[in-house]
C-alpha cells in the first residue's frame, strides 16, 4: 500500500462531509450468529448461555444479557443450571466440542460458515500428511479452534514470523480476517523451504472488500472514524490501515467517545466499522457527527 503525504484540510465555512462505508458493520457470519441468538432468546431464555462472547462487541453482549443470554466460560458450565450452549462465531476446539457434547447439553452451533470451512481444510490437510501452517494470531479464539483440527506439528505464524522447522510437505490455511498481503508474504517464505505446498485461501471475502473500501475512503478523508470493539481483531486492522495512510484516525466503540476537536480544520470524515459492529451503533456515530455540523453523503 502506498503511503500518502498528509493533507492540509481547507474546510472554511463548508459543513463537514460525512461518508460511511457501504460495507461497514455486520458481516454475514456475525449477522447469522446474532439472529440465531436473539431468536433463541425469544423462545426460551432459561438456562441459555453463549460459550464465551458470541462476537467481539461489548455493546451487543450487553443487549444479549438484557435478553437473558450471557456468555459463560467452560469451567463455569454446570449441568442443571445450563441447558443450552451457543457456540460463538469464532468456533471452538474440536476437543471442547466433544466434551460438551458428551455432557448432554443442547448445542446451537453459530460458528461462521467460513470458519467452519477453514476447520475442514485444516483437518483435510492433516489427514493428507501435510504440516499445517496457520496464518493468524495464535491467541485469537478462531485460530485456537483451527489448531485443534491441524495436528501436533501445526505452526501458527504472522506475516513477519521467521519460519523454522518446516517440513517438506506444507499446507497453509488462514485466519478469516487476515489481509491477502499477509498471505502472499507467508507463501513466498514457505516455498523457499518446502518441496510441496498446498494453500487454502480461507480469508473471508467480506474482510478483503471491507479493507479495500476503507483504504479508498481513507485516501479521500481528513479524518477516519473506525467503529467497533477494542478487542476486535478486524476492527483494529481497519484502524491500523487508516493510520498507515497518514490520516487522522480514531478507533471508538460508541458515539459517546467522539470529541468535537477531532474535526477541527477537516472537510471530510469517513466512517468505517468492523464486522462485529451493529448498525445501530454506526447510525449513532453518524448522528453525533451530524449534530456537530456534519452532512451525510451516500457511499464514497
Amino acid at each position: 500500500m502506498k503511503k500518502r503525504a498528509p493533507k492540509k484540510p481547507q474546510r472554511g465555512d463548508r459543513p463537514l462531509e460525512i461518508i460511511t462505508a457501504k460495507r461497514a458493520g455486520f458481516c454475514f457470519g456475525v449477522k447469522r450468529a446474532i439472529d440465531i441468538t436473539f431468536d433463541i432468546a425469544k423462545e426460551d431464555r432459561k438456562g441459555v448461555y453463549t460459550l464465551g462472547p458470541i462476537i467481539h462487541n461489548p455493546q451487543v453482549i450487553r443487549k444479549l444479557r438484557e435478553e437473558g443470554i450471557s456468555p459463560i466460560e467452560i469451567e463455569n458450565v454446570k449441568r442443571g443450571k445450563c441447558k443450552t450452549l451457543i457456540i460463538r462465531t469464532h468456533g471452538i476446539p474440536c476437543q471442547l466440542y466433544d466434551k460438551i457434547s458428551a455432557q448432554g447439553f443442547r448445542i446451537i452451533d453459530a460458528t461462521c460458515p467460513f470458519v467452519k470451512k477453514a476447520q475442514l481444510y485444516a483437518k483435510l490437510l492433516k489427514e493428507k500428511g501435510y504440516q499445517v501452517v496457520i496464518l493468524g494470531d495464535k491467541n485469537h479464539p478462531e485460530v485456537m479452534g483451527l489448531m485443534s483440527f491441524a495436528g501436533d506439528d501445526v505452526m501458527v505464524v504472522g506475516q513477519d514470523t521467521p519460519l523454522k522447522g518446516l517440513k517438506s510437505k506444507v499446507g497453509i490455511i488462514v485466519q478469516t480476517t487476515q489481509p491477502v498481503e499477509a498471505l502472499k508474504k507467508v507463501l513466498s517464505k514457505v516455498i523457499e523451504h518446502a518441496r510441496e505446498v498446498k494453500v487454502y485461501n480461507t480469508i473471508c471475502s467480506s474482510t478483503a472488500l471491507r479493507l479495500k473500501e476503507t483504504e479508498a475512503m481513507a485516501h479521500k478523508a481528513d479524518v477516519m472514524i473506525v467503529v467497533g470493539g477494542k478487542n476486535s481483531a478486524n476492527t483494529t486492522q481497519l484502524a491500523n490501515l487508516c493510520r498507515s495512510l497518514s490520516v487522522r484516525t480514531y478507533h471508538i466503540e460508541t458515539a459517546a467517545e467522539i470529541e468535537a476537536e477531532w474535526f477541527d480544520n477537516a472537510g471530510r470524515v469517513g466512517i468505517t466499522a468492523g464486522a462485529s459492529t451493529p448498525d445501530w451503533i454506526i447510525r449513532e456515530v453518524e448522528k453525533r457527527i451530524r449534530d456537530r455540523g456534519g452532512e451525510s453523503r451516500n457511499g464514497h
